[in-house]
């Protein structure tokens, strides 16, 4: 039997898509919230909350890890500065706030996603 593939495609082949998710976690780590549609913003959260478990950990191997999985300034902002600020907590470190607007050209619903 054919095994179902997890996450969604957006429309997109597999590079684009994984540019366009990287893109997308990049600019949350940089701001600390973005507005964007729910659909995206639960495909992004698991992602960045293995990023800031994985820069929790505080070693040289951990930062090396996340210079090769995204830029050098997202990289050293979830090092030195979201990395430390949850090192007590165990996991949940985003939140997905559902807006009640929708975008105006096609009607999807939107979310804000941020650091708690």
């Amino acid at each position: 039997m054919r095994g179902t593939k997890k996450g969604r495609k957006f429309g997109l082949l597999t590079g684009k898509r994984r540019a366009f998710l990287r893109v997308l976690s990049h600019n949350l780590i940089m701001r600390g919230k973005i507005q964007t549609t729910e659909a995206r913003a639960k495909e992004i959260r698991p992602k960045v909350e293995k990023l800031v478990t994985l820069a929790k950990k505080g070693d040289i191997a951990a930062l090396r890890l996340l210079m090769r999985r995204m830029p050098k300034d997202p990289a050293y902002k979830l090092f030195h500065e979201i990395g430390p600020k949850y090192k007590t907590k165990r996991g949940g470190y985003l939140r997905i706030r559902k807006t009640t607007t929708t975008r105006k050209r096609d009607g999807v619903k939107q979310a804000v996603i941020e650091f708690i």
